[in-house]
């Protein structure tokens, strides 16, 4: 019997008797950062499994290399007289007080090294996403051969990054038009070797073959939908993997068909279609609706509802005067967002009242949807989008959990939506998104209780009434501990430099 499955059985076995049942943990020295140590103890945790089940502690969680061998139960009582049985480890970190979740999966990420054509350096987004505790990000639709490069420099720990997930973007030029030439791009795609594949807006006459095709290559398909002729329905029928965003699930139960544009409606046109996106599910039949979710539940489609990244039409103050702005919006992305008919997502020049209150309706409705369609047995991911309308990488993500709590979940589902249940959205339910024996040391030490307030996760304010704490204290991705404050801090460092050389005023 090999190692790790020995010391896996001992995990779930009982009491330990191996000579790993040290009687005292030995006395280790704190990690460094972004190195792998042979053997590290993450001592005295509560634990958020990952899997919807409460927090347990405390515990020792035991990683060598990059996987989680062992966890062990503490007995209170025997750590007060100092007697308690702890597995010795080369490198030790404290987590007495801290709670322990899975690395946090973004469903819905873009590897942007510029915005607006203007340069923007990786190490921000990178650094972000680490920081703020994501260890892994489904990449849908970026410069493919870069992020597949990043994709292996990252996996050989050569780069201070999360995993990645290359999806990559189907529809280039030439856009296929015939069945034959749908199967040829996902197969080129797939001699890519990509993960998975990204769509937007699709005709009936390729969908089911290009879905078939990459059910045959093994590769996962995330559709952004748009007013275009499939919608959830044919998802379902045709076994797509997620849905993103929302399109395609309120359109396939207006009662018509089609919602109700007004006669001079241009899609192309940013600021008139988000408008009237706003205005998309109260057309929506509430029984056609029911069936719509329910055909997505027995067709196995995911939804990723990425909530977050259309908060600012709802409330465009908040948008533009996020608190973390000051310290943490890069200048090129600053920009980017300003409205902007040349950015996408830049849409708003003369947003009004009316369409927040829209956007308030379509909100209230949606999140009805999403608890729904979890109610019914459907999967729920999460994922943040950032890069685009307001939103920062990492902070995005954060946000999204928020907003699902919002929506009506507990935070134990929260939790397992952004690990647990991302993590079966990759195809790696059996090695990502859990607190286990056995799966890779992704995990996030945190300063606080996220089931009592998920904004621990956010970095800890200066000026913040209750004082200091909060904020990731490590995030571990694949057994490489990284020091969260340090990250945070060269990501500060890194936008006030970059706003000295552009002369850039301080973001409010």
């Amino acid at each position: 019997m090999s190692v790790l499955p020995l010391l896996v059985a001992l995990s779930v076995a009982g009491p330990l008797t191996s000579v790993l049942e040290a009687q005292t943990a030995a006395q280790g020295t704190a990690p460094t950062h972004g190195v792998r140590p042979r053997r590290l103890a993450i001592r005295g945790a509560m634990v958020v499994e990952g899997n919807g089940t409460p927090a347990e502690g405390p515990k020792d969680i035991i990683i060598e290399g990059n996987r989680i061998v062992q966890i062990v139960s503490l007995d209170p009582v025997a750590m007060q007289s100092g007697t308690a049985r702890r597995p010795p480890a080369d490198v030790e970190i404290d987590a007495r007080g801290k709670y322990v979740v899975p690395g946090l999966i973004n469903l819905h990420g873009h590897v942007q090294d510029e915005r607006g054509g203007i340069a923007q350096p990786l190490d921000y987004q990178f650094k972000l996403w680490l920081g703020m505790g994501v260890t892994t990000v489904r990449d849908v639709s970026s410069e493919t051969p870069k992020t597949l490069a990043l994709r292996a420099r990252s996996l050989n720990g050569e780069v201070m990054a999360p995993r990645f997930y290359v999806y990559a973007r189907y529809a280039y030029m030439p856009v296929p038009q015939n069945e034959a030439d749908a199967r040829q791009r996902v197969r080129d795609l797939k001699a890519q070797g990509v993960d998975g594949l990204k769509l937007f807006g699709m005709d009936k006459d390729v969908y089911g073959a290009v879905l078939d095709e990459a059910r045959k290559q093994g590769l996962r398909v995330a559709h952004h939908m748009a007013v275009d002729e499939t919608n959830a329905l044919d998802a379902a029928a045709h076994g797509l993997t997620s849905i993103e965003h929302w399109y395609g699930v309120p359109d396939a139960a207006i009662p018509d068909g089609v919602q109700h544009f007004p006669s001079n409606f241009n899609y192309a046109d940013e600021g008139m279609r988000f408008r009237l996106a706003g205005r998309l599910w109260r057309e929506a039949d509430p029984a056609r609706l029911q069936d719509v979710l329910k055909a997505m539940v027995k067709g196995g489609v995911a939804w990723n509802p990425t909530l977050d990244i259309y908060e600012a039409s709802r409330d465009l103050q908040r948008a533009e005067t996020q608190p973390w702005y000051a310290e943490y919006l890069h200048p090129t992305l600053e920009k980017f967002f300003k409205p902007d008919p040349a950015n996408h997502g830049s849409y708003f020049a003369n947003w009004s009242s009316t369409d927040e209150a829209y956007w308030k309706e379509n909100y209230r409705i949606w999140f009805q949807a999403v608890r729904d369609f979890e109610r019914l047995g459907g999967v729920i991911g999460a994922g943040e989008d950032a890069g685009f309308i307001y939103q920062i990488y990492g902070f995005g993500l954060i946000r999204e959990l928020e907003l699902h709590q919002e929506a009506g979940f507990q935070p134990l589902k929260v939790l397992q939506h952004v690990t647990a249940n991302n993590a079966a959205i990759l195809g790696e339910g059996q090695r990502l998104g859990r607190v286990r024996p056995g799966y890779l040391a992704d995990l996030v030490v945190v300063n606080g209780n996220p089931l009592e307030d998920l904004k621990v996760f956010y970095p800890p304010r200066a000026d913040a009434a209750a004082g200091p704490g909060g904020g990731v204290a490590w995030t571990i991705k694949d057994g490489i501990p990284y020091d969260a404050p340090r990250l945070l801090r060269e990501v500060r460092e890194l936008v006030l430099n970059a706003k000295q050389n552009t002369g850039a005023k301080p973001s409010r």
